[in-house]
Formats: structure tokens, sequence, C-alpha cells
């Protein structure tokens, strides 16, 4: 579980605060404030008992039941009480309510996520379909759970309880999108998951061969498509009579029940949606009819890479056998020992796990603790500790062997001082620039430079890297931190500038790494993630190519396909509609950095965090596929075993060679299980359903009788390795 030490974020925390920053909205996961939901404490020895109660699509008082009409599937009250007074030995959790299918096997999987351990269980369920589950819980180490951590518990548990068809949508740098309102976890297509099992592959040559199963599906896509759009249909026409009704005079205005009609209408036409994308996924299977296999691009297509051609030169991704340590998370800097001193400690267990990269945080002063506003460049005293001290840390590094990349916030600034007219633009430090420098369209501080080449950040003053003065600034500084001890830049916030840009800092610096955070929202309708993500991820590939292919980026559409895929049962969007993985990996896979969570999506910010019971499945992803992987601090020391499947991953990737560039092939992308091949050396499965290269006769045709191993496997995955013949 997340350890007591850590500080949940702040009222308002986010990226945005400095010089300047707007206000934020709270921290709905902040305890001191509870947002739509709330708690009751029951005063049993001084707070030692607390109750919540959740429904499926929002949280109210104990006892504050809504009135009206809800659907069953839709508002199912559940009520958590937890206590540490019941046993002497363990923390009493209660579960009651309204049942729904898997609820038990989600608050488990809620206790496994924080690496707690139930001591024993009572299941009741009467036959009204209302349950009273009693678990008793303890920490890893056997002990209770001290109240200041129930939140943790409180939350992950109501996730649990939750089920939604709409997807979780990013808030990016602490701003939410503006779109339906944010549901829980769940929804998953049933039918989807259960479809085309017994379907014939293609042959493992890539030709094509009928697949009996494809009339199946879609006539399974096409009625629950139907059923979707019923459901739709009739709770628009009983909200049609409602008001009607109250035109008329004939009712009295309800706002409980017309809310609850509202939320069952976002949640229908969130379930059609989710219907569509399937019938789309299927149809995309039925066009593809092939296993298709992906390759580096050799040439400019269609203008895709039409600045800098498709293979581009420059460092990107290294040599794209690099596997990366995000070395660090959003409380790090109030680590009491000093946090360059902590990976000093902790550094010898990453060069035995493989790690080649260690990624670390801004190293210079900055006006947030985290150094995402930074002030004075030249200053590398920050919260993680002294310039001494990081200039040890990357001593050791470079002595054990293991690049390390430094964290470039180089779109903005925060001023050190006010000018005559109270704005903050007025530079400090070595380089003392003033309201010249800052872009034209950033009025509230006062820019007196050009008009910016990308998009606004708020928070602070935007630099106009159209200068050429800045750029050489820039360049000195950056080879300042070579001389620190750095070997790459991972750069922040890069559409706030035009690529180019970040080409002629690569190109005056020479890294051994190179890559951006280009994050935008993907394609959402209706709150659902739609199933082709074409756009989103082309904008990713063009970001990099304007860099001349110098730069590799973060794969945002993989992670936003992939937790979805794994958090909704929803395996077929794995496979895109040429049959290729649909993130940048399927089409630049050596310019994609692929993650699950950063120390914004998750950590205590939870801006878009990945479903915590699907993370050994996702690394079972990332880490047997190409792209270059980042682990994240967390998941290596919170999050119990996902450590141990973790360091198995890493082996298999080290020991067979799979690479940024490496080659894989689709062998199955339905509801409830998705299935490739890497470079003929491995294969993989995630999701619930059944599969097995060996059942597949994957490379029979090839080298005749062949035997896969299980090489790792855990919750949600599997992966085999090749053992004869031998392909080392």
């Amino acid at each position: 579980m997340v350890p007591s030490t850590w500080r949940p974020a702040r009222t308002g925390a986010s990226r945005k605060e400095g010089n300047g920053s707007h206000p934020q909205k709270p921290n709905p996961r902040h305890p001191t404030n509870p947002g739509r939901g709330s708690n009751r404490n029951t005063n049993h020895a001084n707070g030692e008992r607390k109750r919540w109660c959740v429904h499926a699509n929002t949280e109210t008082n104990a006892g504050n039941h809504p009135t009206g009409s809800w659907d069953e599937d839709v508002c199912n009250l559940v009520d958590v009480e937890l206590d540490n007074q019941t046993d002497p030995q363990s923390t009493t959790v209660r579960v009651t309510g309204t049942n729904r299918p898997g609820l038990l096997m989600s608050v488990a999987q809620a206790f496994q996520a924080l690496n707690l351990q139930v001591v024993d269980a009572m299941i009741k369920t009467d036959e009204n379909g209302n349950v009273a589950d009693v678990f008793r819980i303890t920490d890893a180490k056997g002990r209770k759970i001290e109240e200041q951590d129930w939140e943790s518990i409180r939350q992950q548990v109501g996730a649990a309880c939750t089920a939604s068809n709409q997807s979780s949508l990013p808030d990016i740098y602490g701003i939410a999108m503006q779109s339906s309102e944010r549901l829980g976890e769940g929804g998953f297509i049933e039918e989807m998951r259960q479809g085309s099992r017994d379907g014939s592959q293609a042959s493992m040559d890539g030709s094509f061969v009928p697949m009996p199963s494809t009339a199946a599906a879609l006539e399974l896509a096409a009625a629950n498509m139907a059923d979707a759009a019923a459901r739709l249909v009739a709770i628009e026409r009983e909200m049609e009579q409602m008001f009607a009704k109250l035109r008329l005079g004939d009712v009295e205005l309800d706002a409980q029940v017309i809310d609850s009609r509202e939320t069952a209408r976002a949640e229908a036409a969130a379930l059609l949606e989710r219907r569509m994308a399937a019938m789309e996924a299927a149809l995309a299977a039925r066009r593809t009819g092939k296993v298709s296999v992906v390759a580096e691009p050799e040439g400019a297509e269609g203008g895709r890479f039409a600045e800098g051609g498709a293979i581009g030169t420059g460092p990107a991704a290294g040599s794209g056998r690099e596997i990366i340590l995000q070395a660090f998370n959003w409380e790090s800097c109030h680590e009491q020992e000093g946090w360059y001193n902590r990976l000093v400690r902790e550094l010898e267990s990453y060069v035995s796990m493989g790690f080649t990269t260690m990624w670390l945080p801004p190293p210079t002063d900055s006006v947030s603790a985290q150094g995402y506003l930074p002030r004075d460049l030249y200053c590398f005293d920050s919260r993680y500790g002294s310039e001494g001290e990081l200039r040890n840390l990357l001593k050791i590094m470079r002595e054990q062997g293991i690049f390390s990349v430094a964290d470039v916030v180089i779109n903005h600034r925060c001023a050190h001082y006010q000018s005559e007219d109270g704005k903050w633009n007025r530079f400090g430090g070595r380089l003392s620039w003033d309201n010249s420098v800052i872009t034209s369209d950033n009025p509230q501080f006062g820019g007196n430079g050009g008009r910016g080449s990308g998009e606004d950040y708020p928070a602070a003053p935007n630099i106009d890297h159209s200068q050429e003065r800045v750029r050489n600034d820039l360049k000195q500084w950056l080879k300042t931190l070579k001389n620190v001890g750095f070997d790459g830049w991972r750069f922040d916030f890069v559409k706030g500038y035009a690529g180019h840009f970040t080409r002629d800092y690569i190109d005056a610096t020479v890294p051994l790494m190179a890559f951006g955070e280009f994050w935008t929202a993907c394609e959402y309708t209706d709150g659902v993630l739609n199933y082709n993500q074409n756009r989103h991820r082309q904008s990713i590939v063009d970001w990099c190519d304007a860099t001349g292919g110098t730069a590799a980026a973060f794969d945002f559409t993989t992670k936003g396909i992939l937790q979805e895929a794994l958090g909704k049962g929803e395996c077929w969007r794995l496979s895109d509609d040429k049959g290729q993985p649909p993130g940048v990996i399927g089409i630049w896979p050596s310019r994609a950095i692929t993650f699950l969570e950063n120390h914004d999506t998750g950590s205590t910010l939870q801006h878009w965090p990945f479903p915590t019971d699907q993370l050994h499945a996702g690394y079972a992803y990332i880490l047997t596929h190409p792209g270059t992987p980042v682990v994240f601090y967390d998941h290596l020391h919170f999050f119990g075993d996902l450590r141990d499947s973790i360091m198995a991953l890493l082996s298999i990737r080290k020991r067979k060679g799979i690479n940024a560039r490496s080659r894989v092939a689709i062998r199955r992308a339905v509801g409830d299980v998705y299935a490739a091949s890497i470079d003929d050396k491995v294969c993989m499965k995630v999701g619930p359903g059944s599969w097995s290269p060996n059942d597949e006769r994957i490379l029979f045709d090839k080298y005749g009788e062949v035997v896969w191993e299980i090489a790792s496997s855990g919750p949600g995955f599997a992966v085999w390795e090749l053992t004869r013949p031998s392909t080392n």
C-alpha cells in the first residue's frame, strides 16, 4: 500500500503553481476534500470507525439516498465501513449493499493493489441479492492499518464497487477534459470477451485464411450495438415524457430524479459508444484477415515524415536496447535523506535488474518543490539535494554504466522579481532576462517577444525560442548539464514550442538519448475512448518528425488504449485497423517511449492512472513489445509482487534481445485476450482468456515441431519463450 510517509497531494496541487498561476480545482483524492462524496465518522474511540456510501456513479452521505427511479445496473449503493476496534490484531472492513457480478473479486483486487493482506473474510449474500461482506486485513507486516491510510483503502474499494461504461479521462497537467463527468472503472463487454474464441487463426506466414468466427463476431457486435441503442432510445423517450408532464404541471420537479435519469442517459450513451467501437474493431479484423508484422518505416509515406525523413538521425531512444527507470515520483522532493542520496543507496539493485538508463527529476532551483516551475537554471541546489550530491550520484551512475537523463524544463521559466507594473517578468541569476524573452501571447506576464510557436502554458512566463540569443543561452546551459554529468535529455511540455527548436538543442549538445513529452488527450465520444486513435498517435509522430527524428516521444496513445483495453476487458482495442499495434509503436517504434505511469498520471497526482489491478499485464505488454519501455519508480517499491513480475519480464527482454525495433505479429485480439509473437522468439498474452502458442502451433510451419515454454506468468498475463529449436 502507499506508505504512510507519503503525503497526499495538497488541495489544488498540480504542476500549475507559481508566479501568475491560476487557482486550481480541488484534488478529489485529498482526504480533506471529499468532493461529491463524503464520509461519516462513527463516534467510536475518537474516530476509530468510518463509514462511506459509494454509488456506481457518485458518493453520498450515509443515509442520504436519492429518491426516484434508478436503474439497478446504473446506481448500486454500497456501504464501506472500516474500524480498528472489532479485532485487536487487524482492521475490519465491511462492505454491504447491492451485489453485482465480480464485486468480491474486485474488492479482493483492491486490497491486493494496496499490498494489503486478507486475514480472513466472511461472505454473505441474501436471496434479494444484498451482500454483507466482512474482511479482516493487515498491512504487509501484519499490522493494523493506521487511520491516516484509510482514505487510500476507501478510494480503491470505492473504485472497485463502481461500474461505468465511461472511460477514465486525463487531467493533463491538472486540467480536466471538458467532457462527461468522469465515472468509475468497469463496464465490461462480456459478449465480445467470449466472441471468436473458437475461430481459426490466420496462417503463420501472414496469408489469408477464412475465419469461421468472423460472422459470429459481427453478429454479436451488431446485436450488442442494437441492444445498446434500444436502451438509449428508451431512456430518451422516458425523459421526453417526464419533461412533458413537468411542462403541463402534472408532476412536481424532483431534481434528484432528473439527475438520476441524466446519469442513466450518460451511461447508456457511453455503452452505445462502446458497442460501436467493438463493431468497428470487428469490421477492421474482418478487413485485415492476416497476421501483420510491424517493421520500422523505410521511407516517407504520404508525407507522414515530411520534414525529417522516415528514419531520421540523432540520439532519440539511444541504441534501441535501452530500458529506462523513471527514478522519482511526485513526492520525491520531500525525501528526508535527500532524493539523490537515496538513489545512490538503491543504485546497485537497479543495475542488477538490467536498467540501462535512469530518468532523474528537474535538477535546478524552482518555485515548485518538484522542479517543473524552474527559476535559476544555473542553481543546481534543489529539493532533491545539493549540487554536490547530484554530481556524486551522476558520477556513480557513470561508473556503474547507467545513463542519466535530465528532466529539461525550458518551455517556461519563473521570474525572480516583478516589474514596475507588478508583473512577474524580471529574471535573476546568471540568465538575467527580462520581458523581451517572454512570448507576446503571454500578456499576464507582459511578454514583449515574438508570438509563441506552440500551446500556451499559463502558469509561468513562456519563453520565446525564436530568439537566437535565447537559444544560445539554453544551449550553453544544456552543455553545463553535460559537464555536471548528465548523458541525455527528457524535454518537458514540448507542445509549447516548435519541434525544430528541440532539434537545434539536440544537435548543439549531442546527448546519448533525447525524448519529449507531447501529451494531448486521446479522442473520446460521450466519455468513451474511440477505437480509432490514428490522429492522436500521428500528432506524436509529427512532433518527432519535426525534430528531424532526433527525438523520441512518450507513447501516450499506447498508454490510453492499453489501460482501456485491460481495464474494460476490450483487448480488441490492441489491434488497429491494419492489424498492427494501435500506438506509436505500430508506425514508428524506434521513436516510441512506452510507459504505464509517471509522476503526472500516477503518484499522488493521479491525473490519468493506469488500473492498479492490471499493472502486471500492462508491463507484460510494454516489456515484450517494440519501443523503449519506462518502468515507474513506485511500481518497483510500493506494489507488492509487481516488482517480481517486472524483474522477470526485464530478464526476458534482455535475454531474448527484444528492442525498440523488434518485429511484433498480433496473433489474436478479441475481448478477453490479446496475444502476439515477438521476433519469433517470444510469445505473450494478456487478459483472462485462454491462449497458448503450442495450441496455436505458432512457427510450427517454419521449424516443424517446436516447444514453447512458460518464461513468466502472473495476474492477467503469460510469456513463453521458444526453447526448441534454439533461436538465441
